[in-house]
């Protein structure tokens, strides 16, 4: 069993747009109020975390969200990784890590990035990240409990790494979260290499504009497909609204839902309307389950 929440379901510049005085920026609806993209995954009994973008503090704060397994990065862009210098806050509550997972060529973005967070002398309170490098390839994500050791919090000084040996132990588990798989879905952003992710029955996928043939199969039997969208028309690095219709027809998920929105598609009332059965818009604060 998935279940997963939508914490952001707009563009790179969210919705409404900063000056914008569009319908659909200054519409009144709350569905049409979106932050930047990013999921919030509950699955196997773990927390999982599809990007963390600039509204990272705000949707963990709105969403009640106060632990993480793991974070998910779909690729390197800023819309999706601008917040995750938030994650101080999780490591000092929890004296944890936090536990990324990422393509090779998003974590040297994000030691180039972030290179405080990386330096061998930190900066007191810098965050702290275990990077897992991963691929197309399907991987699994274990609970983040501590196995490996624990964060101690000084003050002036920073975090100071506790090995279990050092009398550090694990936080409590409780029998139910264990390791769970995850199918990755490549996918291209125009010429940029993303991934996608698959959750027993539900599949996200965003900023794409590509899907290889050979990808359609880790698609197959879906309750829930996730695709992007950004506007009517061809656009350089999103499907469009009539490609991402034909893909999700192409999947044949029971249901479909159009996320990365931005102001340039109809209000969301509006937008319901146009689409066919079975194809919807997501929203912020939208929970769907396998």
């Amino acid at each position: 069993m998935a279940r997963l929440t939508f914490l952001g379901t707009g563009t790179s510049q969210g919705v409404p747009m900063i000056g914008c005085g569009c319908e659909v920026c200054k519409s009144t609806d709350s569905r049409d109020k979106r932050l930047r993209a990013s999921a919030f995954v509950e699955y196997g009994g773990l927390n999982i975390l599809v990007d963390a973008g600039p509204d990272f503090r705000c949707q963990m704060l709105r969403a009640g969200i106060s632990h993480l397994d793991a974070i998910l990065l779909t690729h390197n862009h800023k819309d999706h990784t601008g917040g995750l210098d938030d994650i101080r806050a999780f490591n000092y509550l929890e004296g944890l890590p936090a536990e990324i997972y990422c393509e090779k060529y998003v974590e040297d973005s994000l030691r180039r990035e972030y290179s405080y967070a990386f330096t061998e002398k930190k900066y007191p309170g810098a965050p702290e990240w275990h990077i897992h490098l991963i691929d197309e390839n399907a991987f699994t994500v274990y609970p983040d409990n501590g196995k490996d050791g624990r964060l101690e919090w000084i003050s002036g000084k920073g975090y100071v790494h506790i090995s279990g040996e050092d009398g550090a132990g694990p936080l409590p588990d409780n029998g139910t979260a264990r390791g769970v798989e995850i199918i990755p879905i490549r996918g291209m952003h125009y010429k940029l290499p993303v991934l996608g992710f698959r959750f027993g029955n539900i599949a996200y996928c965003t900023d794409m504009n590509f899907i290889p043939e050979s990808e359609f199969s880790k698609l197959q039997g879906l309750e829930h497909f996730v695709i992007n969208c950004v506007k009517r028309g061809h656009h350089i690095s999103h499907f469009s609204l009539e490609e991402a219709i034909a893909t999700a027809r192409k999947v044949g998920a029971r249901h479909s839902w159009l996320t990365h929105l931005s102001h340039q598609l109809p209000r969301y009332s509006d937008l319901c309307g146009e689409l066919p059965d079975g194809i919807l818009p997501a929203y912020d604060g939208l929970v769907i389950e396998d």
